[in-house]
């Protein structure tokens, strides 16, 4: 066992900070992570909320090793994901601390041994998932571990997973109250990255936290920027953003069924991309070869369910889009928190448009669930339904849904002119009269606005005149067909030719009519309804019918000059490409070099790259220059064990690029 990892009598808080430096190689916390540590160290229960990338792992990993010292035993990680207990154990080898998994990748025989290292309190941390965990085999293991006083904590990551209101529900998950039943006194850290209010107090609850504390981190990721737009042939605007923004960067791509991530891909593919599907129709041994090629390689695009993604730790991911709406912000904020993880800028974008609103309202309507959890649905889906349809700031938004107030404003309020011309086009201050992020795509460039508010008087007036003139109920591109005047044959067979409202909404443009709808039935003013997805008014209708209720709608962001968004790229620089710091040419030089000897040595150890180091810490290198092992040290991210193992090997490295 590695020195660092010896027997100490110092106060435990100073141990903390020791350990912090000597394995994990920081010199100081992050965010509440010294107050969160030091309460678990001292045996208290928690319940953490810390955005993805935030340093969550740190929290349970720290306390391990310092109550492992205090002879303490064992920390057991509830983990719900191979991929990341691999990874996990991986990282925590690298830095030599006695790490283990035990899960269905391993033989009979290496199960047993790592049993054996556990019943004797010799490993640190032990990851599981929670059914192997709350079999009778384990909870056997785990009582004796208990009655030598070996058990030093259990961390339970992914939390969420146990509420039936999170965006994630493991029924699994519902028996780890029985830790807290057979092991009292053992002390619990509950992690997610992703809860509401009503996931909170589930997580609290089914759990049995009512007497932890709660850590509330904030939610802000400010190196992401979130950008929004309205669908308009969605697969060329994912490839122009790929190739104006991110060409040659990792990144997550989200679709909404199987059919249509292999029909991305596959078209990505051919478009010269490096791009493999994942979902869980895949069979086992594809899922773990494109997850090991996208954690290993460089430059790969995954195109996914929302089977992937949970427990990915890779820290270079520059960019996470959504071809598809999410179901919540819960989930669109735990997908597009898997970007930027190493705090470097990274990219949050979405396209959506009328469909997908309707075919979400219509999944809850047609689903199962009780009529309490249906009705908690579809207000979730009316907040991501806000989030896209606002003008103002998305982070604000954001943050406020998971009821955290907005930091200072970033930059001064910001306006815009409508380009469509004519109807409701005029100057609006819609971006940055309260606050300003400076990184998402309202901020940077405020959205123009056009008063829409008789355009949808005028739809919710045909809606009601179908119903008039024969009882029945029609799309919206018929719908569309009739205010805007258009002789189409179905116009002519229903005689919609005749009625008050034909060609009353010559003047808007289609897609304006269809952003009408959109909002409307995002508002709950308009119900899309049956297999073809005929509209119908709702109650509130009569609101917006008798100008009660005003509707301003966004200028769609599409329209703007193409080019754009390559002149921001030159601005902004492309996120994945240059090292994290400002580098000279000699710098670059030396990055380029340790980023080669790191490949080498994560292929020889068979571990992803970033987990010998990550860009920042070999970026740093490359423009501190070290010459010594004590100046190695200093480093971000070096600390004792890597500093022994590779210590002579990067001063090489770096000797040798700079001559």
């Amino acid at each position: 066992m590695s020195a660092v990892l010896s027997e100490t009598q110092e106060p435990r808080a100073s141990l903390a900070q020791r350990v912090l430096h000597e394995v994990f190689g920081y010199t100081r916390y992050r965010g509440a992570q010294q107050e969160i540590i030091e309460h678990v160290v001292a045996g208290g229960d928690a319940l953490v909320l810390m955005p993805t990338g935030g340093g969550k792992s740190l929290c349970y990993q720290v306390p391990a090793i310092v109550r492992h010292r205090g002879g303490q035993g064992v920390a057991v990680v509830v983990s719900p994901l191979i991929a990341l207990m691999h990874d996990q154990v991986g990282a925590l080898h690298e830095l030599g601390v006695s790490a283990e998994f035990l899960n269905s990748t391993l033989d009979g025989d290496e199960a047993r041994q790592i049993e054996r290292e556990l019943l004797a309190g010799r490993l640190v941390l032990l990851y599981a998932a929670p059914e192997r965990i709350l079999t009778p085999r384990f909870m056997a293991m785990l009582s004796s571990l208990h009655e030598r006083h070996l058990l030093s904590l259990f961390a339970i990551d992914e939390a969420h997973c146990v509420s039936q209101w999170g965006h994630d529900f493991r029924e699994e998950y519902l028996g780890l109250s029985a830790l807290h039943e057979r092991f009292p006194g053992v002390p619990r850290l509950a992690l997610t990255a992703t809860a509401d209010e009503h996931t909170r107090a589930d997580i609290i609850q089914r759990l049995k936290l009512e007497e932890a504390r709660l850590f509330v981190a904030s939610f802000d990721r400010p190196n992401i920027r979130y950008t929004i737009v309205e669908k308009d042939d969605p697969k060329k605007q994912l490839l122009r953003f790929l190739r104006d923004e991110h060409d040659g960067d990792a990144g997550i791509v989200y679709c909404q069924s199987r059919k249509r991530v292999e029909d991305t891909a596959a078209w990505l593919a051919a478009e010269g991309l490096t791009a493999l599907p994942y979902h869980a129709g895949l069979d086992a041994d594809t899922r773990r070869r494109h997850q090991d090629r996208f954690l290993r390689e460089d430059g790969v695009v995954m195109v996914a369910t929302i089977a992937f993604g949970m427990g990915i730790d890779k820290p270079d991911v520059r960019f996470v889009a959504h071809l598809d709406l999410p179901k919540n912000i819960e989930s669109y904020y735990q997908e597009t928190g898997r970007a930027g993880r190493d705090g470097l800028s990274a990219d949050a974008w979405m396209s959506y448009g009328l469909a997908d609103v309707v075919n979400q309202r219509r999944m809850i309507n047609e689903s199962e669930a009780e009529e309490g959890f249906k009705r908690l649905q579809r207000t979730k889906l009316d907040a991501l339904l806000a989030l896209a349809e606002a003008h103002d700031c998305r982070r604000v938004r954001l943050l406020s849904y998971f009821g955290e107030e907005s930091p200072p404003a970033a930059g001064p309020p910001q306006g815009g002119r409508s380009p469509l011309g004519g109807q409701g086009a005029h100057e609006v201050p819609t971006v940055g009269a309260r606050y300003s992020c400076g990184n998402c795509d309202n901020c940077l460039h405020a959205p123009a606005t056009w008063d829409a508010t008789e355009a949808a008087r005028k739809a919710l007036s045909c809606i009601y005149r179908f119903r008039q003139a024969g009882g029945q109920r029609y799309g919206a591109g018929h719908l569309i067909d009739v205010l805007r005047g258009k002789a189409t044959e179905k116009v002519a067979q229903h005689g919609h030719e005749r009625l008050s409202t034909f060609g009353v909404g010559a003047e808007v443009s289609e897609g304006q009519w269809r952003l009408v709808l959109r909002q409307l039935i995002a508002l709950g003013h308009v119900q899309a309804e049956g297999e073809f997805n005929t509209l119908a008014l709702a109650e509130t209708a009569r609101e917006v019918l008798r100008g009660e209720v005003p509707v301003r709608l966004r200028v769609p962001a599409e329209t703007k000059a193409r080019g754009k968004a390559t002149r921001e790229k030159s601005a902004r620089g492309s996120p994945g490409k240059p090292p994290p710091l400002p580098l000279d040419a000699a710098a670059t030089a030396c990055f380029a070099a340790l980023k080669a000897w790191r490949a080498e040595v994560a292929r020889g150890h068979n571990l992803p790259a970033y987990v010998v180091f990550h860009d920042a810490s070999l970026a740093e290198m490359a423009r501190e220059q070290p010459a010594t092992l004590e100046q190695l040290a200093g480093i971000s991210g070096v600390g004792a064990k890597k500093l022994e193992a590779y210590g002579a090997e990067i001063l090489r490295v770096l000797a040798t690029a700079a001559a």
